[in-house]
Order: structure tokens, then C-alpha cells, then sequence
């Protein structure tokens, strides 16, 4: 908190927000989910969801947070947060998960996202994804998902076919699409490299799972028919697990282009965990805050979700490519005050000049790289530096706003 604050006055004031019963995350998500509805006018957007830990004692309790994001389809834009929800557990709740109703469960954390996901086609986006890794493979998200959305989920369970079979065998005689070859990056115990895919698909009918609560399983239909999209990694390195995906989707993949189409939406689910690595040691280090549970710790965790998207946001946009617009992250109220600080920052040599132009996020991007300590010369800024450089310059926009009228 003091370094937040930035002396023990600013500590004391930081705190008091915290703890300010009127400040919840409801309240923070929601301002964020305005912001980001008006983002999506006639957009295809990637609503990505996902659990990430925050606190876990090992044994019984732990604190968990499973947010939505919104990417732009085309151009893999980061708008904004979407929703957010914390989840506690205590030891022995999974145990007896089998005998609760679905609305008891916090499996039905995937399910209201979806519907959350939904009201961004209210807000003018022109069709919207939901996409989930395994844990989100639920019967009820499928037959339950609300008309607006589509979904694009990595399976999970081996689901038993209307008419026999299994979900895992049902693609042997399956001839392929054709074949792709991608940048698989790094993650915990796997070095990236490049891998070719061999992409198949079919349309596939799911039977409806039994139950211990028979009318509730009533009141789902017998059957679910969607499309699987099989990507399987070709001729793997000796001693690495091969890529092996099975998407499950209600868009139609027919062809070459529709199934390039699909993986490409499933990598990036990747923009998640970026945004989780940023709030967790590699940016914020969240978990390393002292705060107690129960309103404080959860007030600071939302608020860090929202840095932490609006950080990602400008490294994505760091070289300009999807030419986003300086409004996703920042009000256009600021662009006066952003040219006035970047002039401040420019040097004489062409790599200590804003190449971007202003208006554009890219823009910003560039002047909370310099604010962070880059130069221009050596490598791109990353999200530590731009972290850095967005706390000095959300400073001076607020010391800009109490300037007097001249």
C-alpha cells in the first residue's frame, strides 16, 4: 500500500478506498463492462473466460477469480473486461459436488459468464464466441448457452454420441481438412517451437449426461449437435507431448478456412493467461499482498484485473498493428495532455520520436514505454516497463486535470 500511495498519507488514503464499504468489485466490473459495450459496435468478439488462483492454503481454503475478456476477432484487439466473479472454496464442497443441483455449483460460473458475454450483442457487437479450455466443458453451458452467443470450448470429457460411440474415437475414418503450422509459445514445463496441425472436423450429437437429480436433468434436451474440430500435432519431437486439441463449437467447419478460422480463435485464449501472469508475479504480484480476505483484498484484486487488461492492451498495440483507437484505454479527454508529455519525451534521433500517431493507442503505448525507462533503442518495451510508465502517467493526466484554466 505505501508504494502505491507513495507516502504514508497516500497509504492511509489507498487504504480507506479499500475498505470503503460503497467500493465493491460489482461496482468496479461493471464501470469496466461499460466501458468495453462501447467498444464493440458491428465487432466479432472472443468473450475468453478462465479461473485463475489467487490464494490457496494447500489444505481446505482457497480464493479464486474467473473472469471474461473481449477480443476483437479480426485483429485479436484487447478491448476490456467483460465480468468477473470470486469464487471461495473450503475443503470437502467438491466432494459433494456430484449431489448439488448445477445452480449450487461453481461450474455455473461458465454458464453466467456466457449470459454476461451475451449482452455485449445488445451492446451492437455483431456476433459473439465464448471460448473456455477444458474445465469449461459442461453439458449445460452447451444446451443451456444463450441464442446470441457461440461457443468454442476445448473438450474435456469423452462424451458418449447419440446412436453409440465415444467423443475421443469418433474421428479415426475422418478425412483431413488440411494442415497448418503455428508458433506454439511457452508455458510451465514446455519450451515453445513450431508445430504443424493436422485439421479435421465433424458434426457430432451429444448425449445428455445422467444425474443424481433426475428433474433437473429433465429440463435439459436429450441431446446437444455441434461441430468437433480435431487439430492434431504432426510428426512431434521425441520425448514432447504432442498438441492434440478437440474444439468442441457451434460454428460450422466445413472447410480449410473455416477450421483455420476455429484455431485461431482457441490460441487466443493464450491473451487470458497473459493477463493472469501480469497480475501474479510477473507484473502486479497480487498474491504477494498482505491484505486480509472478505472486501480489501478482493476490492484490490479487481482493480489490478482492470490494470492489468488496460497494461496488456498497450503491449499488444505496442507496434501499432491492429491500429486501435487511443479510447481503450484512455478517455479522449487525455490526447492533449498525452501530445503535451510526449513532446516532453521525444529526443532529437528518429528512434526517440513517437512514430505512432496521435489519437492512437500505439501512441500511448509508446509514451508509457518512455515514462517506464525504455529508450527506443535496444528491444520492445515489455509489460513491466509500460506497468511503470502507466503509473507515472496516470499521475500526470491526474495533476493535468487540476491544472488551472489558463
Amino acid at each position: 500500500m505505501r508504494r502505491v500511495g507513495g507516502d504514508r498519507a497516500g497509504e492511509i488514503r489507498f487504504t480507506r478506498f479499500l475498505r470503503n464499504p460503497r467500493v465493491t468489485p460489482q461496482e468496479m466490473v461493471a464501470h469496466a463492462r461499460a466501458r468495453t459495450a462501447g467498444l464493440v459496435e458491428g465487432r466479432h468478439i472472443l468473450a475468453i473466460q478462465d479461473t485463475t488462483t489467487l490464494r490457496d492454503d494447500g489444505k481446505l481454503r482457497s480464493l479464486n477469480l474467473h473472469p471474461t475478456i473481449a477480443v476483437d476477432a479480426a485483429d485479436g484487439g484487447l478491448l476490456g473486461l467483460v465480468d468477473a466473479v470470486f469464487l471461495s472454496r473450503s475443503g470437502g464442497t467438491k466432494r459433494l459436488c456430484a449431489k448439488r443441483p448445477f445452480a449450487d455449483k461453481e461450474s455455473r460460473r461458465w454458464l453466467d459468464a456466457t449470459r454476461a458475454a451475451a449482452g455485449l450483442v445488445t451492446a451492437g457487437a455483431a456476433c459473439v464466441t465464448v471460448i473456455a479450455d477444458r474445465e469449461g466443458d459442461i453439458y449445460d453451458e452447451f444446451a443451456c448457452r444463450p441464442a446470441e452467443t457461440e461457443l468454442l470450448i476445448r473438450a474435456h470429457h469423452d462424451r458418449a454420441l447419440e446412436g453409440g460411440g465415444r467423443l475421443y474415437d469418433c474421428m479415426a475414418q475422418v478425412t483431413e481438412l488440411g494442415r497448418e503450422t503455428i508458433d506454439l509459445p511457452a508455458n510451465p514445463g514446455r519450451a515453445a517451437r513450431r508445430v504443424t496441425l493436422a485439421l479435421r472436423a465433424r458434426e457430432v450429437t451429444l448425449k445428455r449426461p445422467k444425474r443424481n437429480h433426475p428433474a433437473e436433468a429433465a429440463h435439459l434436451p436429450k441431446s446437444v449437435t455441434l461441430t468437433l474440430m480435431e487439430a492434431r500435432e504432426i510428426n512431434p519431437p521425441p520425448s514432447v507431448a504432442p498438441v492434440h486439441w478437440r474444439l468442441l463449437t457451434t460454428h460450422e467447419v466445413t472447410t480449410l478456412a473455416q477450421a483455420l478460422l476455429i484455431t485461431e480463435f482457441y490460441r487466443q485464449r493464450w491473451t487470458i493467461e497473459q493477463v493472469f501472469r501480469l497480475m501474479k508475479t510477473k507484473g502486479f504480484d497480487i498474491e504477494a499482498v498482505r491484505i486480509a480476505e472478505g472486501g480489501p483484498f478482493e476490492n484490490l484484486t479487481t482493480a489490478t484485473l482492470i490494470a492489468a487488461i488496460q497494461v496488456l492492451q498497450m503491449v499488444r498495440e505496442r507496434d501499432g498493428a491492429a491500429g486501435r483507437p487511443i479510447q481503450d484505454t484512455f478517455d479522449p479527454d487525455d490526447e492533449p495532455a498525452l501530445q503535451a508529455i510526449c513532446r516532453t519525451l521525444e529526443g532529437s534521433t528518429a528512434k526517440q520520436k513517437n512514430p505512432h500517431p496521435p489519437g492512437s493507442l500505439a501512441y500511448a503505448s509508446w509514451i508509457c514505454a518512455r515514462l517506464g525507462g525504455w529508450t527506443g533503442y535496444y528491444g520492445k518495451p515489455g509489460p513491466i516497463v509500460i506497468l511503470h510508465g502507466l503509473q507515472s502517467l496516470r499521475a500526470m493526466l491526474a495533476g493535468w486535470k487540476l491544472r488551472p484554466d489558463v
